[in-house]
């Protein structure tokens, strides 16, 4: 880790002088949703390697770090790891079995917490972790009985409903939502998530054959059943929503809706959008203000995509949508897009001001298909960017750092007052001063989990940069910036800062009294 850092300020570095003449230099945003889904269901993204001994849950551990280090280092921010699959789960519960893909085995102890070891992974990567949870699909009827007692076709048999060989919970039956908060209980106290994020909070696909007929007939009251449904499905989000932000109001929210929300006024979404075809009001959710965040599931092109883009963001009522782009579809062996598809679409949803973009999936990122990876690190994601801002969270920035002391090459401070979740930390550096926090390209080192940075001689030339210094709160509020001067350190000695960032004069220093 310490070595990341040093090269990551040397890069910091280069990409100051590289980047300042570009002409699209002044699209980096400071702020950008980053985000990346990372799929467990079947070991797809990650783990290849199965927990069955000490020393192969060392290589499953490794496994994650490095497609940690390779996502950091091409300056993604927010990871979206698959935590509940298809009724299993990557940590442990009473209410659920161990999914296959960390053992070969359902419902077999992996040995570790593998999402208290991501958590703290991401945390220490200065990014943040959303548990991306399945949500109404439970499983296929031929593993159903695989999975033990755990599994909902033992604890919760009524609450399912077959449908196209795959078991699934009924959304309008109120056990359902019940059944969904009670997961969500299991584990939001117990650990420290950034947010969380639903897959699948709808029906399934070809929903006219969904054999939720009886359950219609009892509780429908009268409403078409179109939307019945719909409010079936609001009422989880709604009712998941509020239970979590009760608890935790910083965790952000967010799904990933169908691509289209509906028809626009021009384009047809010809049969498949969210609000009619599986009766999901995303916006309408974000209307109401219960989610954050959308990352609709835009893996389209041309008129698929750019039009249902504009509305997505016409109708986010000052929420965040940052849409998901389908970039498996770059693979030769699934459509082989030229590059330029996705690469397109992304500098459209900056230019219009959407909140960032997510692709999924990571393999497609990190194994660089059709040099994706590589366009990100060169020319789209050059600096880092902090996620957004969520003031109707919480609108209050915390105080600025001070207290500053450098002793050996590590650098602390510390904020007053507690934050609800804790406070982390940003480091911005220039060859002027004061260091503007504003420019992404300044940012150096973001989401500090801890009030500490080390650097040493290699990295930060003997002090001889001026650096800042931010708080940030879980809702994404910044403090002002503490100013540090560190043109006058000559010493590696334990050197106090004042609250303006100079070193107090002491004996031995320059222009100290004798």
């Amino acid at each position: 880790m310490k070595r990341f850092l040093r090269l990551l300020v040397l890069s910091f570095f280069n990409l100051q002088v590289f980047y300042a003449q570009l002409p699209w230099q002044t699209e980096m945003p400071k702020r950008e949703l980053r985000a990346v889904w990372v799929t467990t269901l079947s070991g797809l993204d990650w783990p290849t390697t199965k927990a069955t001994s000490k020393a192969n849950i060392e290589k499953q551990k490794q496994e994650l770090c490095q497609l940690l280090d390779q996502l950091k280092a091409v300056n993604v921010n927010t990871i979206l790891l698959q935590t509940r699959i298809r009724g299993s789960l990557i940590y442990p519960s009473q209410l659920e079995p161990w999914d296959i893909s960390l053992t070969g085995q359902y419902d077999r102890n992996p040995g570790y917490d593998p999402l208290a070891f991501a958590i703290e992974e991401t945390h220490r990567r200065g990014m943040e972790l959303h548990a991306w949870m399945v949500t109404i699909p439970a499983f296929k009827t031929e593993v159903a009985k695989k999975m033990g007692k755990k599994s909902l076709l033992f604890t919760h048999p009524n609450l399912l409903l077959k449908h196209n060989g795959q078991y699934y919970l009924d959304p309008g039956q109120s056990g359902t939502a019940d059944y969904l908060s009670a997961i969500i209980a299991d584990f939001i106290d117990r650990y420290d998530i950034d947010g969380i994020h639903f897959d699948y909070i709808r029906y399934p696909e070809n929903a006219a054959a969904f054999a939720d007929g009886a359950t219609y007939k009892k509780y429908g009251q009268g409403k078409p059943k179109a939307q019945w449904r719909r409010d079936n499905i609001t009422a989880i989000v709604r009712r998941l929503y509020q239970e979590v932000k009760a608890k935790k109001p910083w965790v952000v929210m967010s799904c990933s809706p169908v691509g289209k929300y509906r028809d626009t006024r021009r384009y047809s979404s010809r049969g498949w959008n969210s609000y009619d075809a599986v009766f999901q009001d995303a916006q309408g959710w974000l209307r109401e203000g219960i989610q954050d965040a959308l990352l609709p599931m835009m893996y389209f092109t041309g008129d698929h995509f750019y039009p249902f883009a504009v509305d997505w963001q016409e109708g986010s009522y000052g929420r965040h949508v940052a849409p998901g782009l389908g970039i498996y579809f770059l693979h030769p062996q699934e459509k082989d897009w030229d590059l330029s598809v996705v690469t397109r679409e992304m500098h459209y949803l900056r230019r219009n001001g959407l909140a960032g973009q997510a692709f999924f999936r990571s393999r497609f990122l990190t194994d660089n298909v059709k040099g994706l990876y590589d366009y990100l690190q060169r020319a789209f994601y050059p600096y880092p960017a902090l996620p957004p801002r969520y003031p109707w969270n919480d609108s209050i920035a915390p105080a600025k750092p001070k207290d500053f002391t450098l002793e050996g090459g590590l650098l602390r401070w510390r904020a007053d007052g507690e934050e609800p979740g804790g406070l982390r930390y940003n480091i911005y550096a220039s060859a002027q001063a004061p260091v503007d926090v504003g420019r992404a390209e300044n940012l150096v080192a973001p989401l500090l989990p801890t009030p500490e940075y080390r650097f040493d001689r290699l990295t930060l030339m003997a002090c001889g940069l001026h650096l800042a210094v931010t708080a940030i709160d879980r809702s994404g509020n910044e403090s002002e910036a503490a100013q540090l001067d560190l043109s006058g350190c000559r010493t590696p000695s334990r050197i106090p800062l004042n609250p303006l960032g100079k070193p107090v004069a002491h004996r031995g220093q320059s222009g100290a009294k004798e």
